[in-house]
């Protein structure tokens, strides 16, 4: 006579499969390394994304209390070790790896280094809003440190001659990758601060990895943006890349595109309100002439 099986319901076997994932030591505390895609930060403060290689694939997930420890913005395409454990996601039978951390593949030692620089730095008082300057509402012409060929230039161009076609740029050329790069950028903001041609000054970049956009991260830039006399707008990179720059700058913007509309007001917008208070300012003056004359004309019918 065979022996009887257990027939579970699938509440029971998905119960029963998470358990024994979880009693696996190589299940509960394991590391994975992969390609991220698909990320997605829930209004819960949780991501959700999937890690893959060149032929599998794996839903994860990063619960919020996790996610605030990152020492960085996880994004598409990211090569990066995962520290987790495996379990199986009851209600869908779905399995997935519950992350409790995130490093990127390769930039461990850039990470570290980004972050002790940026924990100094706090110290120091450079991040206060009591060192932030304002950013002029109209000013008298906008300077970019960046690259003259990169898309940086290009795009901040294109958006302040669609907002304000008037309004002079002044490019203070400088290398903004590799070797040397940082020191031709403090360099480029400091040439502004000694001509004193525009008052108000962006300095970044397109996109790229960390290490292309490691000069934003490097002291010589990070001084020149602090001693800046004229007030600075960090563009470093897409709207998930942070830089030292972004923290030690007076206004941080997550694209250069992004940065010209906060550098520069909206011509026709200016215009409009301009009318719209040259219009006040008639109709309160005409109804003030009128209210004297009315008093007039009653003060010598009196008489």
């Amino acid at each position: 006579m065979s022996e009887l099986k257990p027939v579970f319901s699938v509440h029971e076997l998905n119960e029963y499969i998470d358990l024994l994932l979880g009693l696996d030591p190589n299940l509960k505390e394991l590391a994975v390394e992969g390609e991220l895609e698909a990320v997605k930060r829930h209004s819960s403060g949780h991501l959700y994304f999937t890690l893959k290689d060149e032929s599998a694939s794996v839903s994860c997930v990063m619960f919020r209390q996790y996610v605030m420890g990152l020492r960085f913005l996880p994004k598409d395409g990211q090569r990066v070790r995962l520290t987790g454990r495996a379990s199986l996601f009851q209600r869908d039978g779905r399995f997935q790896l519950m992350a409790t951390g995130l490093m990127p593949k390769g930039d461990g030692s850039l990470y570290a280094e980004f972050a002790a620089y940026k924990e100094e730095l706090k110290n120091r008082g450079w991040f206060d809003e009591s060192q932030k300057r304002p950013i002029p509402f109209l000013p008298k012409s906008v300077g970019m440190v960046t690259s003259g060929n990169g898309a940086a230039w290009r795009d901040v161009q294109n958006v302040i001659s669609r907002r304000f076609p008037s309004m002079p740029i002044i490019l203070y050329p400088a290398a903004v990758q590799g070797e040397g790069a940082s020191k031709e950028i403090a360099a480029a903001i400091d040439r502004a601060n000694e001509e004193q041609r525009c008052d108000v000054l962006i300095v970044g970049r397109g996109g790229g990895s960390m290490e292309d956009l490691w000069a934003f991260n490097e002291p010589a830039v990070a001084e020149a943006i602090h001693n800046s006399s004229i007030p600075v707008i960090s563009a470093v990179g897409h709207e998930t890349d942070v830089s030292i720059s972004d923290f030690v700058a007076d206004l941080r913007a997550p694209t250069p595109s992004a940065a010209a509309e906060l550098a520069v007001p909206e011509w026709a917008s200016l215009i409009a309100s301009l009318q719209s208070d040259l219009d006040r300012l008639r109709n309160a003056m005409h109804n003030g002439i009128d209210k004297k004359r009315d008093r007039m004309h009653i003060l010598f019918k009196d008489r």
